[in-house]
């Protein structure tokens, strides 16, 4: 799964050469669900860069339930995502994000990041949701297997896309073969990793030293949420 991740600085959001400067920014070490996070997409008639709601809610929902993943292998087929697969497709830039090692009931969080630091873009889907007579535009992370770095910590991790694909995954056309073959685990041999502190268990500590890296300890249990 993919339960937070990070965003930095607003030099770091350069995709498809749209730019932030018109949005409100402030770096972040703890994006968490239901939160806003910005994504890229054609959100009517060329691409725009937007904050989201981080929980997808599918247009014909009843009781405005999110989903903050999708899983590759089935977004073509599970309703909640077939038809944001096929029609609303998005970039979410990060630059950051965690997995939880569990043992038991024990959940020692570590941060995974590219060798040098650079940004990077989730493969996402987005749908719009209408409640009270307001619309609501959320969003969710498509996520794979992991990689080798990651496959001793979680078995899943979020789709990294590479920017050569970045118009491939968000052109209007459908073509469910070619878009698969995006949904990959990125290569574990450019990524690197570190465990670090229990505080970024909680969405509002959001600051800096929860990157720094600390000894694993599996000794403590902690709740997630």
């Amino acid at each position: 799964m993919c339960g937070r991740f990070t965003l930095r600085t607003r030099d770091r959001i350069k995709l498809k050469g749209l730019s932030t400067s018109d949005l409100p920014f402030e770096a972040r070490y703890n994006i968490a669900p239901s939160q806003s996070i910005l994504a890229i997409a054609d959100f009517g008639h060329e691409l725009d860069l937007k904050y989201l709601v981080w929980g997808l809610v599918p247009s014909w929902s009843k009781d405005g339930k999110g989903f903050i993943n999708a899983r590759s292998e089935t977004i073509a087929d599970k309703p909640s995502f077939s038809e944001s697969f096929q029609r609303r497709r998005c970039l979410i830039p990060a630059d950051g994000f965690y997995e939880w090692q569990r043992s038991g009931k024990i959940a020692q969080p570590h941060f995974f990041q590219m060798h040098d630091e650079s940004p990077f873009a989730f493969a996402g889907i987005w749908d719009e949701w209408q409640t009270d007579g307001d619309l609501i535009a959320s969003c969710a992370i498509i996520t794979t297997t992991a990689n080798e770095l990651l496959a001793p910590i979680h078995d899943r991790m979020p789709v990294i896309l590479r920017s050569q694909s970045y118009d491939t995954w968000l052109e209007g056309n459908y073509e469910p073969a070619k878009l698969r073959n995006l949904l990959a685990p990125f290569p574990a041999s450019e990524m690197i990793s570190h465990a670090v502190g229990y505080d970024v268990n909680h969405p509002k500590i959001d600051d800096e030293h929860l990157l720094r890296p600390v000894e694993p300890n599996l000794g403590v249990t902690l709740s997630l949420f």
